[in-house]
C-alpha cells in the first residue's frame, strides 16, 4: 500500500504544483506497472535471492514508468525527478522490509511526512479556482 501511496501522491503533487493534467488513463497505466512490480518481485525471487529479485523488479518498473512519464511530462527535468523520486521511494521501502521489527513504524513515519509534505505543497492551491478551470 505504501508503494502506491507514495508514488501516486509524488503525480499528484505534480499535476497540482505544476499545473501539469495528467489524465486518469495515464494514472491506470502507472498503476498497472506498480502492480507488476509486485509479480516481477514475486516471479524472480522464485528462481534468485530477494535483494536481487528486488533489484531486477525495481529496476524494471522505475525504467518503465520514467519512459512512459517522459511523454505525458514532456521529459527534461520533471521526468528526471520522476525518476529519482521512484528510485528514493523503492530504495526507502527496501529498506523498510529490511527491517522487519521497525517497519511498521517506519512506514508510518513515512506517511505521515508524505501527509505534512502534501499539506505544504498545497497549503496555498486554491481549489475552487482549479475546478472552474
Amino acid at each position: 500500500m505504501l508503494f502506491l501511496v507514495l508514488v501516486f501522491t509524488t503525480f499528484f503533487l505534480f499535476e497540482v504544483t505544476a499545473r501539469q493534467k495528467i489524465h486518469p488513463f495515464q494514472y491506470l497505466m502507472v498503476g498497472a506497472a506498480l502492480c507488476l512490480f509486485y509479480l516481477l518481485l514475486l516471479s524472480i525471487s522464485e528462481f534468485i535471492g530477494f535483494s536481487w529479485a528486488y533489484l531486477i523488479a525495481a529496476a524494471a518498473s522505475i525504467l518503465l514508468i520514467t519512459w512512459y512519464c517522459r511523454f505525458f511530462l514532456g521529459g527534461g527535468v520533471r521526468t528526471l525527478m520522476i525518476g529519482a523520486g521512484l528510485t528514493g521511494v523503492y530504495t526507502f521501502l527496501y529498506i523498510t522490509l529490511r527491517q522487519q521489527d521497525y517497519a511498521l513504524l517506519m512506514g508510518a513515519i513515512a506517511l505521515f511526512i508524505v501527509l505534512g509534505i502534501v499539506m505544504y505543497v498545497t497549503r496555498k492551491v486554491d481549489w475552487y479556482a482549479r475546478d472552474a478551470s
